[in-house]
């Protein structure tokens, strides 16, 4: 052979050893003589759906030990073995060793992680499963399911066809989910979900050791709290409650489906996805928490949430709110007590109340006997004068067994369908009263109710919106008058209100000194004070020759002297002496929302949790004006500048000024005198005078829109001559690009999904007839949930806004750089 040829030879050689070095082998197994190092290669169960090997999740730099679906992409992680403590490097390699046959997972031959087993094999062997289950086992054992250790056994955010959830009582083994903290980092987050063994078995989302959702218990057919979940072409479930196990699972009906479950630590939910084949991607088949009535004892106790409603808490038959301010607040917490307390020495003239369709209540305190029927459980309860309420444990069929709970009922909720029935202990005397409360709840009053039912994943939302007859004339009811009088101007007759002397609050605001004006409105300058006792007041002086002003004063001390609710500016006080007209506030240290969002360094201030939780903010001062407070109030004014923050970054909603009461059964009004601010104001009103709720409803959306983008509605409309901010949103919704909505500040955001959901609910706000738009109560649940939303119609004012009318002072206001309320009387 001459030395060219060998030449080749070698150089040959070389290339194919350096192509065999970068081929990834599968391995079926792993072995006492095979392990699985960090060098691309991996383990595959014999269908070659699920693969175990070296992964590095998201834009982390650590690689961990996982198990993933082969055949789909993006990379869709289902187990993770060392989330506790990521390899730095490539050198991890997983083992049996040979002594004891765990799996061993090393660095540097330093043992990040291992499994354990009480039996030592004669042959083990690791094997990845059909099922995504990673097994240790003996060979040599004729029984192949006889595993001495299992991953499905520790399972970590995904629950996989065939897995357990729950206890095995003979070992004391808890199989329950436990986020990611985040994409990039599998490590145990504080969110989890796992079944907690009380006598009736409950399961449990937790943050931390906060109770966040219940599921409920297992009553026959599904968890009581989750009456959607039924017969379906996609899985099968059963529950398994004996001696030795307690336990929830799966399997699927179809092998050509691919279904997960997901606890997700970013948006503390839990979802069920379906793979897609046809589109290649994950899709959301069901959810919880489903709404806000799925937040744990969110009415507190004695007290049931009903999505349909407004407010959603409502106390139980026979039961009143514990703290009657905090829940006209809609502060539900307290929960509901007795009207009548119950007497254990009179406990056989008890009598049980039946609530039809409920989410059994928190299981911590039960008893459960599944050998007896509802009769006997009936007397059991009846018996004891601790045990407050009982039903069947099984609905199915006739229903069986008996659970009885004691002490507090917590965390109840009502379905629309579904639901179990609850029999609730209640002194006799109170019997007649709640069966004549109940049937005036069947017939609501002679309210008409039309039902807004928004699909969503096949889960439908149900928002109910409440419409009296149409009536013609506003009534403005007040518990107190105000009159004019010839030596201060005004007076005010039977107000529960302090007055302040006009020599406080000039020592209050040295003087009304220049120094301290923080604030000009449309009627007067706003000033800061400090009382004697060192309290802190805005003070809200009307201008004196302010010509409009006498109106809007009286009306908003009617008005917000009435109102209670956290996300409302209280009102302290007013001071009439001559010609000074002065309301007083408490003082927002942090000012109006305005100041913050607009301004380029202060808005780097409001990550989007912030901004989120001043948006659910607003949205419940709205609702409060718009159906839970004594009176239906119309803002008409709702803006950036009228949201001032305290000094936790609570939004007030404050200026009621410009407000309208309506009457018990009226449902829109209209006015030749238009009133409100340019950019906010919606269509119907802006060209024609007519307002409502979704007047206000259409503000709100306005500015759910600037305090995502950072950008003013009217200034962007100055900016760009052919859209406003509403028809850039609309736009980019159009062409998908909605993402370049967002604010700079924020757009590195963990939270883009919700971001681009708040965009949506914003559209759904500003669509241009009112009859599209959703009420406040609507609003607000699609804002704090995550399910899909209907597709939004045009929007009003998309293009340039009309109705400006030709009078020299709207052509003045619009042209202002200064945020101002707009007033425009119309010729009659």
């Amino acid at each position: 052979m001459n030395i060219m040829s060998f030449m080749r030879i070698i150089f040959f050689c070389y290339h194919a050893l350096v192509f065999l070095s970068q081929i990834s082998f599968a391995f079926e197994s792993i072995s006492l003589d095979l392990s699985l190092s960090d060098d691309g290669n991996t383990l595959v169960s014999k269908d070659g759906t699920f693969e175990l090997g070296f992964f590095t999740p998201g834009n982390s730099q650590k690689r961990y030990l996982g198990i993933w679906y082969s055949k789909i992409h993006p990379q869709t992680v289902v187990w993770v073995a060392n989330r506790l403590n990521p390899i730095n490097d490539s050198s991890g390699i997983l083992r049996l060793n040979t002594s004891t046959g765990n799996l061993v997972l090393t660095q540097s031959d330093t043992v990040v992680w291992s499994t354990t087993s009480l039996r030592k094999p004669k042959s083990p062997v690791a094997l990845l499963l059909d099922s995504g289950n990673l097994v240790v086992r003996d060979e040599k054992d004729a029984n192949t399911e006889a595993y001495l250790w299992q991953s499905f056994d520790y399972p970590t955010d995904t629950f996989l066809p065939t897995m357990k959830f729950g206890w095995d009582l003979r070992t004391g083994l808890n199989r329950r989910l436990t986020a990611w903290k985040s994409p990039d980092d599998p490590s145990p987050d504080d969110l989890s979900f796992g079944m907690v063994l009380h006598n009736y078995p409950d399961a449990y989302m937790m943050k931390g050791d906060q109770k966040f959702y219940r599921s409920g218990p297992w009553n026959g057919l599904h968890s009581s709290g989750s009456p959607q979940v039924r017969a379906n072409p996609i899985y099968d479930f059963n529950f398994v409650f004996n001696k030795d196990e307690v336990y929830y699972t799966y399997n699927l009906k179809n092998s050509s489906v691919i279904s997960r479950l997901v606890l997700n630590g970013t948006s503390y939910v839990r979802r069920r996805y379906v793979w897609i084949e046809s589109k290649q991607i994950w899709e959301v088949y069901t959810s919880v928490p489903l709404d806000l009535c799925d937040s744990y004892a969110l009415c507190g106790a004695y007290a049931s949430c009903v999505i349909s409603d407004s407010p959603v808490c409502q106390c139980l038959e026979g039961f009143k709110p514990k703290s009657p301010q905090a829940w006209n607040s809609m502060d539900w917490s307290h929960g509901c007590v007795r009207n009548k307390a119950l007497s254990c020495k009179d406990k056989h003239k008890n009598v049980f109340i039946k609530l039809n369709g409920v989410k059994a209540p928190d299981t911590t305190n039960s008893w459960l006997d599944q050998t007896i029927g509802l009769e006997e459980c009936r007397a059991k309860c009846l018996e004891n004068c601790s045990c407050m309420a009982y039903a069947n444990s099984d609905i199915s069929g006739q229903g069986s067994g008996c659970a009885m709970w004691f002490g507090d009922l917590i965390d109840m909720r009502q379905f629309p369908a579904g639901g179990q029935d609850l029999y609730v202990r209640m002194d006799a005397s109170e019997l007649e009263d709640a069966n004549e409360s109940h049937k005036k709840g069947r017939i609501l009053m002679a309210v008409t109710v039309s039902l807004a039912v928004v699909a969503v994943s096949g889960i439908l939302i149900l928002c109910w919106c409440y419409r009296k007859k149409s009536g013609t004339n506003v009534k403005e009811k007040s518990d107190f008058s105000i009159k004019e009088d010839q030596n201060s101007g005004m007076v005010v007759d039977d107000m529960d209100l302090p007055v302040f002397d006009l020599s406080t609050i000039a020592k209050a605001t040295s003087n009304f000194t220049i120094n301290n004006k923080i604030g000009e409105g449309g009627f007067g300058p706003v000033y800061r004070g400090n009382l004697v006792d060192g309290l802190e007041i805005a003070v809200k002086r009307l201008s004196t020759s302010s010509g409009q002003g006498l109106t809007e004063f009286k009306n908003e001390v009617k008005l917000i002297a009435k109102l209670q609710h956290r996300n409302l500016v209280k009102l302290l006080g007013c001071c009439l002496e001559g010609e000074e007209k002065m309301l007083v506030y408490e003082y927002m240290p942090n000012g109006s929302l305005d100041s913050f969002i607009f301004d380029q360094q202060r808005s780097e201030l409001l990550d989007w949790s912030k901004r989120f939780h001043i948006i659910c903010g607003i949205a419940k001062g709205l609702l409060y004006l718009h159906q839970d407070s004594r009176l239906r109030i119309i803002h008409r004014d709702l803006k950036a500048s009228n949201v001032l923050l305290d000094n936790e970054l609570n939004p007030k909603i404050s200026d009621f000024g410009m407000a309208r009461i309506f009457g018990g059964d009226q449902k829109e009004d209209n006015t030749r005198r238009i009133v409100g601010t340019y950019g906010y104001m919606a269509p119907e009103y802006a060209t024609d005078g007519l307002f409502s709720v979704k007047s206000d409803v259409f503000s709100f959306g306005v500015l759910l829109l600037e305090i995502i983008s950072g950008k003013r509605s009217r200034g962007y409309y100055n900016q760009n001559h052919s859209h406003n901010l509403i028809g850039h949103a609309w736009k980019l919704w159009k062409e998908g690009r909605t993402l370049e909505m967002i604010d700079k500040s924020i757009e590195e955001s963990s939270f883009v999904s919700q971001i681009l959901h708040s965009i949506h609910v914003s559209l759904l706000c500003v669509q241009q007839n009112p009859e599209d738009r959703p009420g406040m109560s609507c609003v607000l649940l699609m804002l704090v949930s995550e399910y899909e939303l209907p597709e939004p119609k045009q929007p009003g004012f998309f293009a340039k806004y009309s109705g400006e009318g030709d009078s020299s002072t709207s052509k003045q206001q619009l042209s202002s750089t200064n945020e101002i309320t707009i007033t425009l009387l119309e010729a009659r």
